[in-house]
């Protein structure tokens, strides 16, 4: 802060004191009349300011206040461009935020909730399509009760897989597995079954979850889904 504060009038009025500066011309002004006078003659300058076009110059007569005015203006396009800089960086930064997380989110359509799934990342049909035209099987587990509907097809990376989970009571936290011919489990997704679940009374809509695991659909002999102390609420056969 100058030791001579009355001279920074100009410089707050276009906002461009740092904050210790700020803080101390704004003490200063509390008993200052003539900055108060100034301050009031500054402001309607500044707004006007705010519509015109910057200037990046003008003639310094050394004999005259042009040169202050130069400083104040060059400043003040100065910050004015570090504003706009970084608006335009945070634009982009959230943007490619945005992006990169509709890549990465699983695709699952449930009334309440949305489960994250391991899926590829191009699938622009959902589950339902794959339930619809994919390989597709059905069982019902005779001791727990819960019933379902599993479908795949392959990719070269593996196998996309849709499931719709139905007689399931929570809470519980659950996961798709994938078996393989020599017992090897492969985790194709997981979620969290609520309180009330799903297809049954208190919530009549099943769940319907999608996605992938890197195994092809050749070699997988059942599909599973599994708690999370490793109870096997269901199994699916992939050969009838």
């Amino acid at each position: 802060m100058s030791t001579t504060p009355h001279i920074d009038v100009g410089a707050y009025a276009l906002g461009l004191l740092e904050e210790p500066d700020r803080q101390s011309f704004e003490a200063h002004l509390a008993t200052c009349v003539r900055c108060h006078a100034e301050l009031a003659e500054l402001r309607a300058v500044a707004a006007c300011l705010d519509g015109m076009p910057l200037i990046e110059a003008l003639p310094q007569d050394p004999a005259t206040d042009a040169a202050i005015v130069t400083d104040m203006v060059q400043r003040r396009a100065a910050l004015t461009r570090r504003r706009r800089r970084s608006r335009t960086l945070l634009s982009a930064a959230a943007a490619a935020v945005l992006v990169a997380a509709g890549t990465a989110l699983g695709v699952a359509a449930d009334p309440d909730s949305r489960p994250a799934g391991q899926v590829a990342a191009s699938q622009p049909a959902g589950p339902q399509q794959l339930l619809a035209s994919g390989e597709r099987r059905t069982a019902t587990d005779p001791d727990t009760g819960v019933s379902g509907e599993i479908a795949w097809e392959a990719k070269a990376w593996g196998a996309r897989v849709a499931l719709r989970l139905g007689r399931v009571r929570g809470p519980l936290e659950c996961r798709l597995v994938a078996v393989t011919a020599d017992g090897r489990a492969r985790t194709v997704t997981g979620w969290a079954v609520p309180a009330k679940g799903y297809g049954v009374s208190d919530q009549p809509a099943p769940l319907t979850i999608e996605g992938g695991v890197a195994v092809r659909p050749e070699q997988i002999d059942r599909f599973e889904v599994r708690t999370d102390d490793d109870r096997t609420l269901l199994v699916l056969p992939v050969h009838s």
